[in-house]
């Protein structure tokens, strides 16, 4: 021991000498190990005669600090954690002179120790002139002999020679350091060091995440994070500083655990604060205060991207919970107000709302039988809890909720994860609370499922889906039907998936359930018609629950049959349709049935249950073994009720010839359409019907149609009914073929001489019908040829329906007879002009019989698809009625036979699509409609091209007066061109702005003027506010379609192609157009669409569409940065100039457009402020006045917007009597205005300021009395053009205003 201390001594002495601080070596720190680890054992002497000896040689303790903290500095990372162990073991020795030995540099010095000595080292190198086969031989001597490693540590450091044994952890020597620190803790007060406090809370929150790369044992890093927790305990003690600010740097140091993927380090940052620091919060208010502030600083600082998110917003709901319920209100109002800050503080809103529905406890005071608060969410069935709880949320109390409005909101967000996360958040909801949400709501979801991004479809779809399983409101059901089923064509195939399965779940398997039905017993039966039918529908509705009979009435809506035929289809192909759907809808149809007799009500006025009918027929193509036929039969038997009470005739009437009842009115047309789609059904099975049936019903469906009397759908499907009966009967084609032809030639004979008979007897075929006396008006002779007349009218039209329906089924007929008829009834009024030359002599069918002169067109429409050669002589016919006639129903049927001919006769019709989109802008929204859709379609199937005006007048449907037309029109321009051709509305916008504006005063824009009357039709010329916002809400459909290049592009063509012709001459702006073609381009400079997303430095936006995207996101930002540099260089280049050649030029003439240039200007250069020196680098003086008129417009307008708000706030009530109960409300609004003119103002002063400024470039003007004479320069050397500019400048600054402000700085 005396050796050991002699040689410390003589050391310390040696290093006192020395000028340097060369660090203790490995021997002395050996010998102060052994010493000190002597002295803990409760025995001071060795550490005694220690000091003593220093004293003796007047040495201080503080000698061993330099040596020590220089040791744990340097050298390997495990001999520096020996030097650590030693100070502190220093430290923690009896009668140690602790406030001598503890220096902050020193401290640090042990912290970095402790750091470096977790680190991950590279594999040793080898040294000079040592083989890598010796390196891995040393590196197996040294894994084979750790246990020799600590008799290797008395070499001395300073011949840097160091083993391999350095490079591993010697866990033993640190877990003892990190224990001898905590003990230190205890001793050393850091309130007087706060940097070094500082410092330890973020080495000791670094330990857990360093330690996982190097403990490979899971006992040694348990034990590592139990010390760390330990030593953070000891630091939130109140000797070590203010609670408050000390645990707030742990919380802080501890965060990016938190925040970081699942790992060790993140339970262990967990735990701590949710257990360790909750307990401390419990007996320190400075603690409690940092932990309730916490859960904010983590929201701050949580992630975008949507995993880390999701563990972000795990992790504040995990310190939530052990929050008090005060503190969790309070954290639930500012999520709230989270919900209205920026987009990702918005998206942070949308994920925490659920979870904190979910995971509170007890808030709603409801406790339960044995004393325990529950808690309520998505895991609580309470139904105690559950309703008060919709009430604190406002669901279910319409407009006024605030998560409904707020759920509105953000459904319909800018950003595409937050309308993603709102509408997962109302599914959650919606699973809890069943139902409740308002029309708005669920209108918004339906919208959603139109969205362009895929994701945000799939979860609309989710949501609107799970509100429709909870829910048994027939809204939601019918928002359903007309939202999801359409999806059916959707370009992904996934969401199409997930449509058929959701129909078969949530629509067929509810109908399945309904397979046998019993009728109650103990029936009272009431009296009264009345009664018996609400008692009917009420019992009817009981027996089939679950809003099914509401479905089946929504699926008949015209908006949703197409898309459930499509769904059915797709369904039967894959085999997923179920013998029970057919079952089910037969039972539901014999229920109906036997309840309605059960109240001895006349079945001739009983009608199945709408929808079910149809749905059976789709059906059935696919399950026609379950279909009974006798249920068919007997059907069939009771619906073809012809001449037994119930009407069966052709609505085609002209006049008073239908006198019955509405009722019965109604009940025909309900039966007529339940026969049409029976016989579709017939028609389905008809493989499975036996054959004298089959037999005598084709009998009976012949003798209907040979009668001339049917409405035309039922004629439809007749014809389809035996067509197929006839060949799924045959046994070749050729045997289908004749049994067709033998129905089919005696229909077309009595067809044609009901046609020649109603021709015979119309006036338009007595040519000499003026001339004649007119016979004696009898009152019964006149009734009974009117009703004669009718009566063949009726058949007429039903003749020519019929035949149509022939021609369709059976192309090769021979229609040589019924074509000159045909004829005679389109052009009876082109003949009788030629040859009645009296006024009034001449009547046509258009007049007396419109209703057959619009079937004549039809089924001549429908021999032409048939014939080519008929038709290349009749279409000049059709495009001349089209564009005459007064008749929208001809004038829709007509768009229908074009657009069918322009697919099966293209070349005949390509050259009349410009008039045909002419209907466009019909008068009548139907033709208009149906003008888009059809045209639409043979676009995207490419049978007519996007050439000429064709787009151009597309435009005009995008601010049609109809919503339907509009939405039609946004969803073409914005989902379909946008991905079928992406340049369109790039390569077209410029011509638009003329197209639109029907500008000819360009000298580069010519159109020809045989077109210009046909194009002043689609334009929208004008001044007026109207006409500007349709043009511009077309521009901003335009500039949506682009990509950012093409923005640029478009950017750089309006200046080149527009600005630069006005400021040439080539554009007359003195023309009212070109005035409009200018006023829109500054308009459309100035808009936000045409602004690109990067120009702002961020790449957030490129990022919304997939957020787990890191390469594409980067990409996006490369691209977007390159966009932005091109950007300035184009405004340097080009803009600049041009815009200040157009504001001298409008100057010149006075032009009102001055001030939408300086709006424009000042909107394109907010972006660039950083940027304007540069582009204006060569003309300083142009600068300045370019600023001074921009800040000038802008204080002129604000100044005026002010005046005009306080001038209508005085006139709306300076002249009325005030309320008492308004006078309050009034005073405020006084006050309001009086602060905002206050505060325009002091804008306007203190802008007016920073102007003259500027133009002084900062510098005051001093005293005149401090002035001396200026020295002036010659005429000679500056121009008259500079004198006067700055001439109005000095003018300008003598006028200037003086405002009452004390801001003077």
């Amino acid at each position: 021991m005396e050796e050991a201390i002699s040689r410390i001594i003589a050391e310390l002495e040696e290093l006192r000498h020395s000028q340097l601080t060369p660090s203790i070596s490995d021997s002395s720190l050996s010998d102060l190990q052994t010493l000190l680890d002597n002295t803990l054992d409760d025995d001071s002497e060795p550490i005694d005669r220690l000091y003593a000896e220093l004293s003796a040689k007047s040495l201080s303790p503080s000698n061993l600090v330099s040596p020590l903290a220089s040791a744990m500095d340097s050298g390997s990372p495990n001999l520096s954690l020996v030097a650590s162990k030693v100070y502190l073991s220093i430290l923690l020795s009896p009668n140690s002179p602790v406030l001598t030995l503890f220096t902050p540099m020193a401290f640090l010095s042990l912290l970095r120790s402790i750091r470096r000595c977790l680190k991950r080292r590279p594999p040793s190198q080898p040294r000079s002139g040592e083989s890598s086969q010796e390196v891995a031989a040393n590196r197996k001597r040294k894994t084979g002999s750790r246990g020799r490693s600590s008799k290797k540590r008395g070499r001395s450091r300073q011949e840097g020679d160091h083993d391999g044994e350095d490079s591993e952890l010697d866990t033993r020597v640190l877990f003892t350091v990190l224990e001898r620190l905590e003990l230190v803790m205890k001793l050393i007060h850091l309130d007087r060091f706060p940097d070094s406090l500082k410092s330890l809370v973020q080495t000791v929150a670094e330990i857990p995440v360093m330690a996982i790369e190097v403990c490979t044992n899971s006992g040694n890093y348990n034990r590592l994070t139990d010390f760390c927790s330990k030593i953070l305990l000891e630091v939130l003690r109140p000797e070590h500083g203010d609670e408050a600010n000390t645990a707030a740097e742990v919380l802080k140091s501890l965060s990016p655990m938190i925040l970081q993927c699942k790992s060790q380090a993140r339970i262990f940052a967990l735990e701590f604060v949710t257990i360790q620091m909750t307990n401390v919060a419990n007996r320190s208010d400075g603690v409690k205060k940092a932990m309730v502030n916490y859960p904010r600083y983590l929201v701050v600082k949580a992630p975008e991207k949507s995993e880390p998110r999701a563990l972000a917003v795990e992790s504040i709901m995990e310190v939530i919970r052990i929050m008090e319920f005060e503190d969790q209100m309070g954290f639930v109002e500012y999520v709230m107000k989270m919900s209205q800050g920026k987009s990702n503080l918005r998206l942070l809103a949308t994920d925490l709302i659920p979870m904190l529905v979910m995971s509170l406890r007890g808030p709603l005071d409801l406790d339960s039988e044995d004393g325990v608060k529950d808690s309520w969410g998505f895991l609580t069935k309470d139904s105690r809890s559950q309703p008060v709880l919709k009430e604190v949320l406002g669901i279910g109390s319409g407009d006024k909720g605030l998560v409904n409005e707020l759920l509105r909101k953000r459904c319909t967000d800018e950003k595409a994860a937050v309308r993603k996360s709102a509408l997962i958040l109302v599914a959650s909801l919606t699973g809890l609370f069943g139902s409740g949400f308002h029309g708005a709501l669920l209108k918004t979801m339906g919208m959603a499922c139109s969205d362009p991004l895929v994701s945000i479809r799939k979860a609309a779809v989710s949501a609107l889906s799970e509100a429709f399983r909870k829910s048994p409101d027939e809204s939601v059901a019918t928002e359903w039907l007309h939202s999801v089923p359409r999806l059916i064509t959707d370009n992904e195939s996934s969401i199409q998936g997930e449509c058929e399965n959701l129909f078969l779940e949530l629509v067929l398997d509810r109908i399945c359930r309904y397979g046998s039905i019993g009728l109650p017993h103990n029936r009272s039966t009431p009296n009264g018609s009345n009664v018996k039918a609400k008692r009917f529908e009420m019992e009817f509705e009981s027996l089939i629950p679950d809003g099914v009979l509401g479905l089946l009435r929504e699926i008949c809506n015209r908006e949703v049959t197409p898309w459930v035929k499509k769904i059915c289809t797709s369904l039967g192909k894959k085999n997923k349709l179920k013998n029970k759907i057919a079952l089910g809808l037969q039972n539901i149809i014999r229920t109906s049935e036997s309840l309605w007799l059960s109240y001895s009500m006349p079945i001739e006025k009983w009608t199945a249950p709408a929808g079910a009918w149809f749905l059976l027929s789709e059906v059935s193509t696919y399950l026609a073994q379950a279909v009974d036929w006798e249920f068919l039969h007997h059907h069939w038997q009771l619906l073809d009720k012809d001449g037994t009470g119930v009407n069966t005739q052709s609505p085609h009437v002209e006049g008073d010839n239908f006198e019955e009842g509405e009722d019965a009115e109604s009940n025909s047309v309900a039966w007529a359409g339940d026969r049409v789609f029976l016989l579709q059904t017939i028609s389905n099975v008809a493989v499975e019907l036996p054959s004298e049936p089959a037999a005598e019903l084709a009998h009976n469906l012949f003798k209907r149609l040979d009668k001339f009397n049917m409405h035309s759908t039922e004629v439809k499907a007749h014809v389809k009914a035996l067509k197929t009966l006839c060949k799924r009967k045959a046994s070749s084609p050729e045997e289908a073929e004749m049994l067709v032809m033998k129905w089919i030639d005696p229909l077309l004979n009595e067809g044609s001489k009901i046609l020649e008979k109603c021709i015979s007897k119309n006036p338009a075929a007595k040519r000499n019908c003026s001339y004649s006396t007119p016979a004696s008006k009898r009152g019964s002779s006149k009734s009974k040829k009117e009703k004669a007349l009718s009566r063949l009218l009726t058949q007429a039209i039903t003749a020519v329906y019929t035949i149509g329906s022939l021609v369709i089924h059976c192309p090769s007929t021979d229609m040589n007879n019924i074509i000159p008829l045909l004829h005679t009834i389109i052009t009876s009024e082109n003949y009788d002009l030629r040859l009645n030359k009296l006024p009034g002599a001449s009547v046509s069918f258009r007049e007396t019989a419109p209703s057959l002169y619009v079937q004549a067109w039809l089924t001549l429409g429908k021999i032409c698809l048939a014939d080519e050669k008929l038709a290349k002589r009749y279409i000049p016919l059709f495009m001349q009625e089209l564009q005459k006639s007064d008749c929208a129903a001809l004038r829709n049927n007509l768009v229908v036979i074009m657009a069918d001919f322009c697919v099966h006769h293209t070349a005949l019709v390509d050259c009349y699509i410009t008039k045909i989109t002419k209907c466009l802008r019909d008068p009548c929204e139907l033709v208009r409609r149906q003008t888009f859709i059809l045209l639409s379609r043979l676009l995207q199937r490419d049978y007519v091209k996007w050439r000429g005006v064709l787009f151009l007048r597309f435009l005009v449907s995008l601010v049609d007066e109809s919503e339907k037309i509009k939405q039609l029109a946004n969803f073409l321009f914005g989902n379909i061109l946008k991905v079928k051709a992406p340049l369109l509305a790039y390569n077209s916008f410029i011509e638009a702005i003329f197209f639109l504006n029907d500008c000819h005063a360009h000298s580069g824009h010519t159109d020809s003027r045989g077109s210009r009357s046909e194009n002043r039709l689609f334009s929208i010329s004008g001044n007026d506010e109207r006409s500007r916002s349709k043009r511009m809400h077309i521009y901003v459909s335009l500039l949506k379609q682009m990509a950012p290049e093409h923005l640029l592009a478009t950017f750089a063509k309006l200046c080149a192609e527009i600005l630069a012709a006005a400021s040439d001459g080539a554009l007359n702006i003195d023309d009212v157009t070109g005035r409009s073609v200018l006023q829109d381009t500054f308009q459309i400079l100035a808009c936000k669409e045409i602004r690109l997303p990067s120009s702002r430095g961020s790449s957030s936006d490129y990022a919304d569409i997939d957020e787990d995207g890191d390469a594409a996101a980067s990409t996006a930002a490369a691209r977007g940065r390159a966009i932005t540099q091109a950007v300035k260089k184009g405004l340097i280049q080009n803009t600049i100039p041009i815009f200040i050649e157009l504001k001298r030029l409008l100057e010149g003439k006075n032009s009102p457009l001055i001030g939408t240039l300086m709006e424009c200007l000042r909107v394109l250069l907010k972006d660039y402020k950083n940027e304007i020196d540069e582009m204006l680098i060569a003309d300083k003086q142009l600068q300045k006045e370019l600023m001074y008129d921009m800040q000038k417009y802008e204080v002129a307008k604000a100044k005026s917007t002010t005046a005009q708000a306080v001038a209508s706030n005085q006139k709306a009530h300076g002249f009325q009597s005030p309320d008492a109960s308004k006078v309050g409300c009034g005073k405020r609004a006084q006050d309001n205005a009086e602060l905002a003119s206050a505060m325009a103002d002091a804008t306007a002063a203190a802008t007016v300021r920073s102007v003259l400024k500027e133009v002084n470039k900062g510098i005051m003007s001093p005293p005149l009395n401090g002035s001396s004479v200026p020295r002036l320069m010659s005429c000679e050397k500056e121009s008259k053009h500079r004198v006067d500019r700055r001439m109005e400048i000095l003018e300008s600054l003598r006028k200037r205003q003086d405002f009452d402000s004390d801001e003077e700085n």
